[in-house]
């Protein structure tokens, strides 16, 4: 299914110890995307083992979970639920969606409207426009410091697979910033992680090998770029990924952060 080397960097690795994935329900493959066409908002799909599943609707960065691109494959990490389908599809849920970055011209099947299929209900993020910056100045912050408790506190900010920060990432490191200014901060400790991800038909895919580095140095520089250059930073990271159970391989593929007094 999958056989072009280069969308890992060779870290397609087969899973000739492991088991398959311990729930029948659990979907983990890498399909091209599929867009279906509504008289309200595009949805999208995608195929496995002759099965369509539904993964969201087209939306923006404010949604729960962003929509894939066009002209590449995606990543799928879900579960299959009993909720109605929608768009013709099966719904995952949770669902986790990762792009992957190599294109592939291959992907580019769009489904024309049905009737049968129109959806009934708004996209779902809230009112008003999207922020759509990767930039702190876009969130609001507290008019005064709130009371803290002076003692340690940690956070955790999780990944797509091979990915680094995205839309999210300035409203998941938005509490790190408003506690360490509260505090004051004195120390902020960050340690990156790798993952890899355990496919339903039993291929693992590994994370590049520079990975934990690389976001852990990132998330540093956004938080000092952010202002926060008065405490001290301790930036770690592990690079052996821990072993894939294709459950919830996600939480490996993270930035642990912990801020002390």
């Amino acid at each position: 299914m999958i056989s072009r080397s280069g969308i890992f960097c060779g870290l397609l690795l087969p899973a000739l110890a492991l088991a398959a994935a311990p729930d029948p329900e659990l979907r983990n493959f890498i399909a091209c995307p599929i867009v279906r066409d509504t008289a309200s908002v595009p949805c999208w799909l995608a195929e496995y083992h002759g099965e369509l599943y539904f993964l969201t609707l087209q939306s923006d960065v404010s949604a729960p979970v962003n929509p894939p691109w066009l002209g590449h494959r995606v990543l799928v990490e879900g579960r299959r639920s009993n909720k109605p389908g929608i768009c013709g599809g099966i719904v995952l849920d949770p669902v986790r969606l990762s792009v992957i970055a190599e294109p592939d011209g291959s992907c580019n099947t769009m489904l024309p409207a049905e009737e049968r299929y129109n959806l009934t209900f708004d996209p779902p993020r809230p009112p008003g426009p999207s922020g759509g910056k990767l930039a702190f100045n876009t969130l609001p912050m507290p008019a005064a410091a709130p009371e803290v408790k002076r003692e340690a506190k940690s956070y955790t900010l999780t990944y797509d697979f091979n990915g680094m920060v995205n839309f999210k990432t300035p409203f998941q490191l938005a509490p790190v910033l408003e506690l360490a200014r509260a505090m004051p901060a004195s120390r902020i400790e960050i340690t990156g992680h790798r993952g890899v991800a355990l496919l339903s038909d039993g291929t693992v895919l590994q994370e590049q090998p520079d990975l934990a580095q690389r976001r852990a140095e990132q998330i540093a520089e956004l938080l000092r770029g952010a202002g926060l250059t008065t405490p001290a930073y301790a930036v770690r990271w592990t690079d052996t990924a821990p072993p894939a159970d294709g459950v919830e391989d996600y939480r490996q593929r993270r930035v642990d952060i912990t801020v002390l007094p």
